[in-house]
């Protein structure tokens, strides 16, 4: 087996992302939630400790899934190819929440708020009931530029990385996150481990998305420089360690501010602001759309590119 397979497979897996997008029925990604919810049942506790072995024992068929069908597929340069672009298809998400944000953009260029609220659910958690054409943009913005990172630059990274492994591994860590990382009554200490371990998976790919989102303003009528004045000068007030990277980012490439009052049920968070400008509306959230496919272009460039071009033999 040599890199150039582990390349080729991260880049065929990302162009049926964008041919395919998700599976709409049997989604790995909803296998393993069903998964770790039957092992929360079993571990919780109101402690970081049981959320620990909570942690571990849900990710540890995933990592030792892919553990094996890496091993496995080792024996041909085809099989390689073919296992890695079937991980990095099922654990990518780019397609689709390109094509939510380009749904959202049409609902607020035609003016339609009731439409646009119900369409918030699909992208974020937030709140929609009170949320005007600026406030439903924002979180648009917002999410889709870090959920790029989440679902796409990171599943790049790790599988350039580790391969099958640290795809699996990753998308279930960040999968873990979604489902108990908040800071609420029951998962305020269960879900730390998760969390902590999701943001430290996260740290690096959330600089490159934000690095390449700059790179990549001119394609979408940015500025590269004055996206990365912005990401650079906002990036690290954000509370997240890494979601300010990315989306001080947008925020520049756009000429957009983000950040501000968030509402997620009861739970109110007040995020400082990110960039400079308006508020993005329905063209904004369009050009956020097109940048989530031009960084995940980008990164595939970086990472796949670099494997097939560079990887000689493990």
């Amino acid at each position: 087996m040599t890199l150039r397979h582990r390349g080729a497979g991260l880049a065929l897996g990302v162009a049926l992302d964008q041919l395919l997008a998700d599976p709409q029925r049997h989604h790995p990604v909803a296998w393993f939630g069903s998964w770790a919810t039957l092992v929360e049942k079993v571990a919780y506790a109101d402690s970081r400790a049981a959320g620990a072995l909570f942690t571990a024992a849900a990710i540890a068929p995933a990592l030792a899934g892919g553990i094996v069908v890496e091993k496995a597929a080792s024996r041909r340069g085809w099989l390689q190819v073919a296992a890695t672009a079937a991980a990095t298809w099922a654990a990518l998400g780019v397609r689709r929440l390109a094509n939510e944000g380009g749904i959202m953009a049409d609902r607020l260029d035609s003016g339609d708020l009731e439409a646009a609220r119900e369409q918030l659910p699909n992208l974020c958690g937030r709140d929609p009931r009170t949320l005007d054409e600026e406030g439903l943009g924002r979180a648009t913005v917002e999410s889709m530029a870090e959920n790029t990172n989440d679902a796409g630059v990171c599943t790049l990274l790790w599988g350039a990385v580790a391969g099958v492994p640290g795809i699996l591994a990753h998308r279930a860590l960040n999968t873990l996150d979604a489902m108990v990382g908040y800071r609420n009554e029951r998962y305020g200490r269960f879900g730390t481990v998760a969390a902590v371990a999701d943001d430290a998976a996260a740290w690096l790919p959330a600089r490159v998305t934000g690095a390449l989102a700059c790179l990549t303003a001119p394609l979408i009528g940015g500025r590269t420089g004055t996206a990365w004045r912005i990401m650079r000068r906002d990036g690290a007030s954000h509370p997240s360690p890494n979601g300010g990277w990315c989306e001080s980012a947008w925020a520049g490439a756009l000429g957009v501010q983000l950040g501000g009052e968030n509402r997620y049920g009861e739970r109110v968070e007040s995020r400082p602001t990110l960039g400079d400008g308006p508020r993005p509306r329905g063209a904004e959230v369009r050009r956020a759309a097109q940048l989530v496919t031009a960084v995940t272009a980008a990164a595939t460039a970086v990472f796949a590119g670099a494997l097939i071009l560079f990887g000689g033999r493990k």
